[in-house]
């Protein structure tokens, strides 16, 4: 990408106007910076009537009235990148003194020949405006050309992104709505610092550009969405972009968006096909499901959220990954996608024992029981060491209301009935760990069952009261 823009040593650098530049120790950018227009004026303060970056010519009738040193002092102070003096017009020669307070100030200065006059060196200066004008423009049509053949291409996004970043000669990244990397070109275009800033501007979730301080020449940020909606960001590793550069990219920007949609919509129709699949999978027709589409590669894991399944972002990082009604299956190989899921998204979700596919049911109930358990992030299934443990706050509450009559009618009686099942309906025994007597015991026990309203003489009825204990303990 050729961005040079006209600068006094172009300028100098044209042998027709036969310019000399006057010995001098300048750095080298006070002859590179940007050259606006070229201006001629005697006036002894032609400042108010100058404006930024601009070179001065002038024929010196002005310093018979005006110091040369003042003179200097205003055109540094408003901006003036150099100073051409036209000779043998007023004096021959350069006058006395002016040569070494430019230098004191860093305004290059050229002689200007008699032969050449000032209206040929606004002209050339013109000329070179309007050519760098006419090959940015040409620049801008044929890259704007290129990107549009590029996104014909399979993966056709993709190879306008890389388009883009070898016509600009600079790095180019784009990054979906959670902050993932989708493509960069080169590689390591896509820096920690530049994914970062990509997170703050999704996060802040309104359409916007920014420019920021990234490697030598910054970066410059665009959103892709609306507000409220965004869908990704892309970075253009440059921070000055001229207005034909920003054409390119925001043509670029159009393409991302009209891809992004189309690709919505394909997401649509494939959406409705993972639900089919799910229910064939569901219903055990696993090898009618094989025919319709591709499926993980087994063992699974089934992921159920509460979150946006957004199954674009699924499909990107676990292969073959199928997402329908809230329900993810993924191969377990892919198991670090789902941790990523609910680090990105700040989600919760909950995630099955890995299983065939034959046996998806019983996963994706193992995954929507995790889900329901409290905790954040991933809730992996944990079956408990005993079915009782298993038991949910329902189960407590029940319990806990069956044993109220007997916990009103006396304290000690659940304790007891405790003690007694732990001893295997023993009275002897219990009533020795309980340090009272066994007919006591026994007369305890037929009080239980009148309050309760149960046998316990039978197994049934004990080991009902021994689930309702354990379902109640605190």
């Amino acid at each position: 990408m050729d961005t040079t823009t006209p600068t006094l040593r172009t300028l100098l650098a044209r042998p027709a106007l036969k310019l000399r530049l006057l010995p001098a120790e300048l750095p080298d950018r006070a002859l590179d910076r940007p050259l606006r227009w070229v201006h001629s004026s005697d006036l002894a303060d032609p400042t108010p009537f100058l404006a930024d970056d601009l070179v001065l010519l002038t024929t010196g009738t002005q310093f018979e009235q005006t110091p040369v040193g003042d003179y200097v002092d205003r055109l540094a102070q408003r901006g003036v990148i150099g100073l051409g003096f036209g000779t043998d017009v007023h004096r021959a020669g350069v006058p006395d003194g002016l040569a070494d307070a430019c230098a004191e100030r860093g305004i290059p200065l050229f002689e200007v020949p008699y032969g050449t006059p000032f209206i040929a060196v606004a002209r050339a200066h013109a000329e070179a405006i309007a050519e760098q004008a006419y090959s940015r423009r040409t620049w801008a049509l044929e890259a704007q050309r290129a990107l549009a053949i590029a996104s014909l291409r399979p993966q056709g996004l993709d190879a306008a992104l890389t388009e883009l970043s070898r016509r600009l000669g600079c790095g180019v990244a784009m990054f979906d709505e959670a902050g993932g990397l989708v493509h960069e070109h080169p590689a390591g275009a896509a820096t920690a610092e530049l994914t970062a800033h990509a997170g703050a501007l999704l996060a802040r979730g309104a359409t916007a550009s920014e420019t920021i301080e990234h490697g030598e020449s910054g970066a410059t940020l665009f959103t892709l969405g609306s507000t409220g909606r965004l869908r990704g960001v892309i970075g253009v590793g440059a921070a000055a972009l001229d207005p034909e550069t920003r054409t390119v990219v925001t043509s670029v920007i159009a393409m991302a968006g009209l891809a992004l949609e189309q690709s919505e919509r394909l997401a649509l129709r494939e959406r409705r096909l993972d639900a089919e699949v799910l229910t064939l999978l569901r219903e055990g027709a696993t090898r009618a499901a094989r025919r319709v589409r591709e499926l993980p590669a087994e063992p699974v894991l089934i992921a159920a959220t509460d979150a946006p399944a957004n199954p674009d972002w699924w499909r990107r990082r676990a292969t073959d990954a199928l997402v329908a009604e809230g329900i993810v299956v993924l191969s377990a190989a892919d198991v670090a996608a789902v941790d990523a899921f609910a680090a990105a998204f700040a989600a919760r979700l909950g995630l099955s024992e890995p299983s065939d596919l034959d046996d998806i049911a019983r996963a994706e109930a193992q995954a929507a029981t995790a889900l329901r358990r409290q905790g954040e992030g991933v809730i992996r299934y944990a079956a408990a060491p005993g079915i009782l443990d298993s038991l949910g706050p329902d189960a407590r509450l029940a319990a806990q209301s069956r044993l109220a009559p007997l916990r009103e009618a006396d304290p000690d009686l659940e304790q007891q009935l405790r003690v007694w099942l732990e001893h295997d309906a023993r009275v002897e025994q219990a009533a020795t760990a309980l340090g009272i007597h066994r007919h006591t015991l026994r007369a305890r026990i037929a009080q239980a069952s009148g309050i309760l309203q149960i046998d316990l003489a039978t197994f049934p009825a004990r080991a009902e009261l021994w689930a309702t204990l354990q379902a109640a303990a605190d």
